[in-house]
């Protein structure tokens, strides 16, 4: 079986259940062959047979539920798969294959819990990832349509409109439908702060201020309200008020995104510098930070290990500055010239976009 003679396996296979007829895991040998070669009614009377002599026997209700799957009987499957999960509830294979079979059934609820629990036990596993995503985005649409369906005109429904605009960078659009929303549901929790993401998204700085502040006087624990104010008030050159923000924030959820960036910047402003300089080499490592956010971390730690007399550091900063910023420019030069070409095929046979050939010697 394992050179990929399967023929001769299954005559192996055979004999062994002819010589030894009370040996279960023959059988279960046998239904896996027979399911490899697509023989999946000759898999599932043999895979039967295992369990008859071996109920618990690791793999068969699997293997028997993927053999009536693979045959479009959906109810048995399931039932033979929920068997092995029932046995061993700890096997992220079987856990994942309950969620394809109800994924199959067009029961995506069900399907989301049992790669839920896939998930957990196997959290790097690609294919687990793959059909998770897909039962949640199933059950997501779901809820939605159902939302349209009950009431199309409620402040949730604006709300995801809104979203949805937003993760399209649809941002004018986001802040009319999150404007909607508001009017339906003044005081509700959480739309004021979206809602100034939103202007903050466009440069509208005062318009995002207010729906921060706005969002605060409604729910004053909304963490990324009081996050993003602070963080308006750094740029606006009030240091101690935004380092109060964010440091109050921070209490609140540990490891907001760029808070070591934006605690530097408030600590320039205050004069702090030995301080600003811790947050900012945080802030050059910071794990998923926006890649413009690191560039300018360097930049700023060249002017405060300048204002610390740190010559050579401030002179390292600042060319690591430059190196990153001449990175992203080439970067985007090559994106560019890719999308030109795409864009016009004939660009790729330009001369300009052959190479010119070395004169010989």
């Amino acid at each position: 079986m394992r050179t990929g003679n399967l023929e001769e396996a299954a005559k192996g296979f055979a004999a062994v259940t002819k010589a030894s007829p009370t040996f279960a895991e023959a059988y279960l040998n046998l239904g896996l062959v027979f399911e490899e070669q697509g023989r999946h009614e000759d898999a599932i009377t043999n895979l039967q047979k295992a369990l008859g002599l071996k109920p618990r026997l690791r793999g068969a209700s699997l293997f028997l539920g993927l053999a009536y799957f693979h045959l479009g009987q959906l109810q048995p499957a399931v039932a033979a798969i929920q068997k092995e999960v029932a046995a061993y509830p700890k096997d992220p294979q079987a856990w994942m294959w309950l969620g394809i079979v109800r994924l199959a059934q067009e029961k995506p609820d069900q399907a989301a819990e049992a790669l839920d629990k896939a998930a957990v036990l196997a959290p790097d596993n690609i294919d687990i990832l793959y059909h998770r995503g897909r039962a949640h985005l199933l059950v997501s649409n779901r809820s939605y349509r159902k939302m349209f369906e009950v009431d199309p005109h409620s402040w949730r429904v604006h709300q995801i409109m809104a979203q949805a605009n937003a993760e399209a960078d649809r941002h004018l659009d986001a802040i009319t439908e999150y404007q909607a929303a508001i009017k339906l549901a003044p005081t509700q929790p959480g739309l004021h702060e979206e809602l100034g993401s939103e202007y903050r998204n466009l440069g509208k700085t005062q318009e995002a201020e207010d729906a921060f502040i706005r969002e605060l006087e409604i729910d004053p624990s909304n963490v990324l309200a009081k996050y993003k104010l602070g963080v308006i008030t750094v740029e606006q050159g009030d240091g101690a008020k935004g380092k109060q923000l964010i440091d109050e924030a921070l209490r609140q959820k540990a490891n907001l995104l760029h808070a070591d960036y934006n605690l530097g910047r408030a600590e320039m402003l205050l004069g702090n510098n030995a301080a600003a300089a811790q947050h900012l080499e945080r802030a050059t490592s910071a794990p998923g930070s926006d890649p413009d956010v690191i560039q300018q971390a360097w930049y700023q730690l060249g002017i405060v290990y300048r204002r610390l007399r740190r010559t050579e550091d401030a002179q390292k900063a600042m060319a690591t500055f430059q190196k990153l910023k001449d990175e992203q420019a080439e970067s985007a030069q090559k994106a560019l010239k890719r999308y030109e070409v795409q864009q016009n095929p004939n660009l790729a046979e330009s001369p300009s976009a052959v190479a010119t050939p070395e004169p010989n010697p």
